[in-house]
């Protein structure tokens, strides 16, 4: 299986020490090393880097790792490959234009039998299961909402329903984003923390760094910080069970099932 991390935040942040434990699971803490990405939202844009080295010997990770984009959505994802072979085009998470934005998606599991997903206008460009799902699930909320609405919860719970669809297939752990909201579905293993004031210390799991948020924060900053497993020992995390999902924005929970 391959593990998910997205951030959502109220103020622009980095996700550098998060960044930094998920990566050394890339191959040396976790045998996730079939590849790596990572895309940040800034304003309109959204830069991404992916590379199909270990992310844990992977010198675009240390880039990154040492790099603080700011950002206020972010999602990343380290392959543990079983659908389509080890090759960039293969490496999460994928990006494709929907109502004139860039939406990202990042998948943990493995699908059966979903060869079939009719993905109409939005072709699959590599092999996996997850990029021919994130076509299909964009496929299908153009049909239902032709025109973007002005409110968007009823298109995550539509999109809900369709990863219901696709966990049904399998497992299906999900991270969506258009930069404005970050969506996670839960088949099995998905956490998620917010941090807020007061802050205080966190440490790494899988990396001998600590830090001290209340020196890198100020008191109105509000992170809300997805995994597939906890990053840290010193913090409680939420444990989403499957079925569970969470719309956040700007680091709040906006939409939830539980």
């Amino acid at each position: 299986m391959c593990e998910l991390l997205g951030m959502s935040a109220n103020v622009p942040t980095d996700i550098c020490f998060s960044f930094s434990g998920l990566m050394q699971r890339g191959g040396k803490t976790g045998p996730h090393s079939d590849g790596w990405g990572i895309t940040f939202y800034e304003g309109k844009g959204c830069r991404t880097f992916r590379d199909p080295k270990p992310s844990c010997e992977s010198k675009v990770a240390q880039l990154v790792k040492d790099y603080p984009i700011k950002s206020q959505a972010v999602i990343s994802h380290i392959r543990q490959a079983n659908r389509g072979g080890v090759a960039l085009e293969n490496t999460h998470p994928f990006t494709r234009e929907f109502w004139g934005k860039n939406w990202t998606y990042a998948h943990n599991g493995q699908l059966t039998d979903y060869q079939g997903l009719a993905t109409g206008f939005y072709t699959p460009i590599g092999e996996t299961d997850s990029e021919l799902a994130f076509c299909w699930i964009l496929q299908e909320v153009s049909k239902q909402f032709p025109i973007k609405p002005n409110d968007m919860k009823p298109v995550f719970r539509f999109i809900a329903s369709l990863c219901d669809q696709l966990r049904a297939l399998g497992v299906f752990n999900l991270l969506l984003t258009d930069g404005d909201f970050v969506f996670a579905y839960c088949t099995n293993n998905l956490h998620h923390i917010i941090r807020e004031a007061p802050f205080g210390h966190a440490q790494l799991i899988d990396e001998n760094i600590e830090i001290n948020f209340a020196n890198e924060t100020s008191d109105s900053d509000v992170v809300a910080i997805i995994a597939t497993q906890p990053l840290t020992d010193n913090e409680v995390w939420h444990k989403m069970q499957p079925g569970e999902y969470c719309v956040f924005c700007r680091g709040h929970i906006m939409l939830t099932n539980f």
